[in-house]
């Protein structure tokens, strides 16, 4: 009967053109260059959104226009969107309609004469070697989990990880013959990073004891696990590096990189090479490591003018 016909919304089919569209440019690149899970939803988050506002004129993501695009950037910058976040959205589209535009699905790039949106680079914010220190005694290590959550912030700050590079972490990654990390990170990139005797003593000590008495029974190849037996989640490390900072009275305001940016600045304020930086940082461009030069450089400026005598 017609009264029982499911009919779509408007627009539908263009929303769900866009999504199948989508979907083919996030395989396409994943495979291409690997990108992470997050990457790869963020791409996914802003295609999606410029889809279902182009589905309202009943137009699905790849027959988009420059005004179409316009209109998209206007009504978010109206909305409070930040220069930043223009930016990485206007990023997103360019590499979607590249790829299309590869794929000969269309003939010319609509993001090609819109400029992107000037901002500033902000600096990343760093604890001090004071803080740093404040934050490693912060935990009870007289306690399984604490002795757990102190090895993981010793690991952070002697190697730089990233924080989903760590919460991965498996025991086969670790060689403390050599005194090595193997990580695999952003697009498979393989490294090896040195551990210091302090993380390779507090990694040894929750290996033969603690790690054991968290798992009891269970089994899990996961270095740092949970009680539940579980890889601990980017949330619930954030939470537990946010308790210990407020423990130590640490005033910096702290972020998920925070031991990452001061694992990068205090090595260079201490006259590290900035190509070696790079390396253990992972990072496939020399400019995105610069970063930190300026970070050290602020720093040294701040202790010029707080103890020379003519500062």
């Amino acid at each position: 009967m017609a009264s029982s016909i499911k009919r779509s919304a408007p627009g539908s089919a263009e929303v769900e053109r866009s999504e199948e569209m989508v979907d083919r440019f996030l395989d396409a690149i994943w495979m291409e260059r690997g990108l992470s899970k997050n990457t790869l939803g963020a791409y996914r988050a802003d295609l999606m959104t410029l889809g279902r506002g182009l589905s309202e004129n009943n137009k699905s993501i790849e027959q988009a226009d420059k005004a179409d695009l316009l209109e998209f950037i206007a009504k978010r910058v109206e909305s409070g969107a930040k220069p930043r976040s223009t930016a990485r959205q206007l990023s997103s589209f360019r590499r979607f309609f590249r790829y299309i535009m590869r794929e000969g699905i269309r003939k010319s790039d609509p993001t090609a004469e819109i400029a992107m949106p000037r901002i500033g680079r902000s600096l990343p914010k760093t604890l001090t070697e004071d803080e740093v220190d404040a934050l490693l005694n912060a935990p009870n290590t007289d306690e399984p989990l604490g002795h757990r959550d102190r090895a993981m912030l010793e690991l952070l700050y002697a190697t730089g990880l990233r924080v989903s590079e760590l919460i991965n972490l498996k025991q086969s990654q670790v060689n403390f013959n050599q005194g090595v990390l193997r990580i695999v990170g952003k697009g498979d990139r393989e490294r090896l990073i040195p551990l210091g005797e302090e993380s390779q003593r507090w990694l040894k000590e929750f290996i033969d004891g603690p790690r054991m008495e968290i798992l009891l029974e269970r089994q899990t190849d996961y270095l740092f696990p949970t009680r539940r037996g579980d890889r601990m989640t980017r949330q619930a490390f954030w939470h537990i590096i946010k308790r210990y900072a407020e423990k130590a009275s640490v005033r910096q305001k702290m972020s998920p990189h925070s031991l990452r940016h001061a694992f990068a600045t205090h090595l260079l304020n201490r006259g590290a090479d900035l190509r070696v930086v790079q390396l253990l940082l992972g990072h496939s461009d020399l400019s995105t490591t610069q970063i930190y030069t300026h970070v050290a450089r602020e720093r040294l400026k701040e202790l010029h003018g707080e103890h020379h005598p003519r500062g």
